[in-house]
C-alpha cells in the first residue's frame, strides 16, 4: 500500500480468464475499463466515477462460452484489490449509505468495511436474473458480482432494489448506490483516531 494514496495492483490468470487491475482509493474517479463484456465495462466505469476510485481493468476470457467466468474473476480481483488498498483501515469512516435513482429505478446500498464478508441483496423484480443486458451480461451476474466483491474485500454490504422496470436502469442504480456508499465508507475521517472499532481491528 502506498503511504500517500491507498493503491493496489492485482493480477489473476486462469484457464478461463486473465485479469489485470489497478486501483487508487484516493483518486478522482478516472477509469480505463476493458473487460471484453461491454455492459460490465459500463457498470465498473460507474463504480469508479461515483466512488471516486481510479480504476484500470484489462481482462479477457472465454466470453464465447459465457460472460460468467470473466465477470466473476474480475469481481474477485476487484475485491482483493480493495482489501489490499484499505490496509489496516485506520482513520476510515467505515460506514456508508446511499439511495440512488436512475429514472424509474431506485436502489439503496449500505456498506460496512467490517472485515466480515456478508451480502444481503433483495428486491430485484421476478425474471431480472434471466434478462440479457447488452446481449452479454445476464441479470443474475449483478448479485454474483456483489457476492464476489463483498467476500474478497471483507465488506458487509446490503443492497435493496426499491423500484424499477428497465433491467439496465436497475443494474446501474444498484452499482451507483454501492459506489456512493463505498465512497462514504472508505473516506478518511479526521475525527477518527486509529481503527474505528471497539475491538481495535477490522
Amino acid at each position: 500500500m502506498n503511504a500517500a494514496h491507498r493503491t493496489a495492483s492485482v493480477r489473476r490468470a486462469t484457464s478461463e480468464s486473465t485479469v489485470e487491475l489497478d486501483l487508487d482509493l484516493d483518486g478522482t474517479g478516472r477509469s480505463r475499463i476493458d473487460t471484453s463484456v461491454p455492459f460490465f465495462d459500463h457498470l465498473l466505469t460507474a463504480f469508479a466515477k461515483h466512488s471516486l476510485t481510479d480504476l484500470t481493468v484489462r481482462a479477457s476470457g472465454d466470453t464465447h462460452i459465457d460472460a460468467h467466468h470473466t465477470v466473476e474473476d474480475i469481481s474477485i480481483v476487484l475485491g482483493q484489490a480493495v482489501r489490499e488498498a484499505l490496509g489496516d483501515k485506520a482513520g476510515i469512516s467505515r460506514y456508508g449509505d446511499a439511495l440512488v435513482p436512475l429514472d424509474e429505478a431506485l436502489a439503496q446500498a449500505v456498506v460496512d468495511i467490517s472485515g466480515r464478508p456478508y451480502l444481503v441483496h433483495t428486491g430485484e423484480p421476478d425474471g431480472f436474473e434471466h434478462h440479457l443486458i447488452g446481449g452479454h451480461f445476464t441479470g443474475s451476474l449483478v448479485r454474483h458480482t456483489f457476492e464476489a466483491i463483498s467476500y474478497q474485500a471483507a465488506l458487509t454490504v446490503h443492497v435493496r432494489v426499491l423500484g424499477g422496470r428497465d433491467p439496465h436502469h436497475i443494474a446501474e442504480a444498484e452499482y451507483k448506490a454501492f459506489a456512493r456508499a463505498f465512497r462514504q465508507a472508505k473516506a478518511l475521517d479526521p475525527q477518527v483516531e486509529g481503527i474505528p472499532s471497539t475491538k481495535g481491528a477490522l
